[in-house]
Parts: structure tokens; sequence; C-alpha cells
């Protein structure tokens, strides 16, 4: 993502995903964009960012509630991913959530 979300004013959540990939794409990009096209559409999404270099990948969705984060976790397409990842893309990965209580926002 190229942008900041704005988000709404909290609390809501934030579901940190860290990653450090495997060699070659192997259909890893086709399925990123797809992720990201699904995880919009689900109820309680607030938005995303990503960022990538050649070692570490750190996406950060934000999700109105607990409740929103289980639903997504649960989407089947989503279970077809992340199987996908733990035998193909990632070499290794951590899975963070947590509740934003405060945020500030800067713009020039």
């Amino acid at each position: 993502m190229s942008r900041i979300v704005k988000t709404p004013q909290p609390p809501y959540y934030a579901v940190i995903f860290a990653s450090q990939r495997t060699e070659g794409d192997n259909g890893y990009g086709k399925m990123a964009d797809k992720m990201v096209e699904l995880a919009a559409k689900q109820p309680g999404f607030l938005g995303l960012e990503s960022a990538r270099n050649h070692e570490l990948g750190i996406t950060v969705s934000y999700w109105r509630s607990l409740d929103a984060i289980k639903s997504w976790k649960e989407n089947s397409a989503h279970q077809v991913a992340q199987e996908r990842g733990k035998t193909e893309w990632y070499e290794n990965f951590a899975l963070r959530v947590c509740k934003v209580e405060r945020q500030h926002f800067f713009e020039m």
C-alpha cells in the first residue's frame, strides 16, 4: 500500500504481520493482491498498510473488532493462503493483534 490509512477514532484493532519470504514468487504476488481485495470486503475491515524490502515484510491491517479479525482468519480463501504461506512463501512470520487506544496523524 502506498498511503497511510485514515482510521476512525479508537478503539479498534491492528493485526501486525511481519514476515521473511522464501526465494521466488511462486504465485505470492497474485495471492497477496487477491487477499487485499477480499479483506477490503470483510465486515469490520478499516484499512491496510504494507511495506517490504528484500529481507522483511510488514503488513498492518486495521479492524473494528476482535470478531471481525476472527471472521477474516476463518475465511476459506484466506485459510488457503495461510496454508500456502506456511508451506511455500514464508521462511518465518509473526502475527500480533493489538488494541489501538490512541492515534495521531500529521500531514503537510
